[in-house]
């Protein structure tokens, strides 16, 4: 809804002893690389001689239902959200700001699949003309300042930065108070690489129109802090589908959609899978938990500690699905350096759960990465080849084209050592592209292409 100014003083005095929290709907920093740092430890042992196949899972009606209730009526802080709110009528989206090169054609590629996959009525106009919703690109350290820990945001009842700032921390821009959405602003960074800016166009502008909150649990959706998903997937089109359902209206309560939700999935989603999934709540303290784990600024130790506590949280609340494999995930990554064995244990834990997941595949694939950086450092370049010839085809498919780069450049240097220098070669020249796109600036490309290619010179350590 459009701002109404807060008249009442009782309103007013309200809103100064409890603060409305600032950009709640956020897209996450992207998931790093390959943990190629001191890569020192003994040599790679893969306790499966064998790569073992990833299934093809969906979901059931009662999953789709389950997640689109706790996916629409729900923030990321927690807070729940007392009506069913999105737009009545054609969206309209318009980009402003200092808008890099790529986003254009991105932007178009993807108001596409809204209309052909979702159904939905959405189309771009031009900028300075009034929009549903207005994507305003601006320097990271200016976004930083509104959001420090998001890549980028969304918020409602506002067309700029600017505007925001004027009214954070208000009840304007309180996703709460918003019965329909007419105006929603999205924050996004002028200066980072296409893929980083493509991935924020997918996320926050699903968001803008659909649902507001991020489940670890689904590991086939955007709709994930754990980043591995990076495009919009089937599961999130049908989401959206429902979103914008003829019987669902803005301003319903949660127990009016979830009356009818099952009845509209049924007609979207057919008969769905006979697999159930865990569709339990995840408590915050797991969320604060693994935020600690990811987060580089906590120290090793302290990391360490809280990738071990989110695996222990896990496994006392029984879960066995995309949380626990993904606190796994996290320790994994952090033992690489001190304990290269343990390291593939914990990605082995992980990538056995994921194979039995919706989505699964891509997760494996990021884990395949992983272990095929690790094999090149052991100096097992057969090993890494069949990580990688497994993951690409998988990762091409997901278009996440930094992830690509990253593998094939692995790929490259174990060429390198069983003598395929040519084949090697050719494969880096054909990254380029990838990793102009995936990376950004040349820096950033070097950065990488040097860690990965130093890989080589650690692998012949035996200590």
């Amino acid at each position: 809804m459009r701002h109404f100014p807060l008249l009442a003083a009782t309103l007013a005095a309200l809103s100064a002893c409890t603060p409305v929290p600032n950009a709640e709907v956020t897209k996450s920093r992207p998931l790093p690389g390959p943990a190629t740092d001191t890569l020192t430890a003994p040599a790679f042992v893969d306790p499966s001689a064998q790569l073992a196949p990833v299934a093809s899972v969906g979901h059931s009606n009662a999953d789709m239902s389950a997640a689109f209730m706790e996916l629409g009526f729900q923030l990321e802080s927690g807070r729940q959200l007392p009506y069913f709110s999105r737009f009545e009528g054609p969206i309209t989206v318009a980009l402003a700001g200092n808008v890099p090169a790529s986003a254009g054609a991105d932007l178009d590629r993807l108001l596409n699949r809204f209309r052909n996959e979702a159904g939905l009525n959405v189309r771009r106009v031009s900028a300075g003309q009034p929009a549903s919703v207005t994507i305003e690109f601006s320097p990271r350290r200016e976004l930083r300042r509104a959001a420090p820990n998001a890549a980028c945001f969304v918020v409602p009842n506002v067309s700029s930065l600017a505007e925001y700032q004027a009214n954070r921390g208000t009840y304007r821009v309180d996703w709460t108070q918003v019965r329909e959405r007419k105006t929603v602003g999205i924050f996004a960074p002028s200066d980072a690489s296409p893929q980083e800016v493509r991935d924020c166009l997918h996320e926050e502008l699903a968001q803008a129109m659909g649902p507001l909150n991020d489940l670890y649990r689904l590991t086939d959706s955007v709709f994930n802090d754990d980043n591995f998903q990076t495009v919009l997937t089937g599961f999130d089109m049908k989401i959206l589908r429902a979103w914008y359902s003829p019987q669902l209206k803005s301003g319903m309560s949660r127990a009016d959609v979830a009356a009818k939700i099952g009845g509209i999935f049924g007609a979207i989603h057919g008969g769905g899978s006979a697999l159930t999934t865990d569709t339990s709540a995840t408590s915050p303290a797991w969320n604060d938990t693994i935020a600690v784990a990811l987060n580089p600024g906590f120290g090793a130790g302290k990391r360490k500690a809280a990738a071990e506590r989110a695996i222990t949280m896990a496994h006392a609340q029984g879960w066995r699905d995309g949380r626990l494999a993904f606190a796994y995930f996290a320790h994994a990554r952090l033992l690489v350096g001190p304990d290269r064995a343990a390291a593939v244990a914990e990605f082995n834990k992980a990538s056995a759960i994921y194979r039995g997941l919706p989505g699964g595949a891509l997760y494996v694939a990021h884990i395949d990465m992983q272990l095929a950086a690790i094999a090149v450092a052991s100096g097992q370049p057969d090993q890494a080849l069949r990580y990688t010839d497994r993951a690409i085809p998988v990762i091409r498919r997901a278009e996440n084209h930094g992830l690509l780069a990253t593998t094939q450049l692995i790929r490259a240097q174990a060429l390198d050592q069983v003598g395929r220098s040519a084949e090697a070669n050719r494969l880096r020249v054909d990254s380029q592209a990838l990793a102009r796109y995936g990376f950004g600036s040349e820096a950033q490309i070097r950065a990488r292409t040097n860690e990965i290619s130093a890989l080589g010179t650690r692998g012949l350590f035996r200590g």
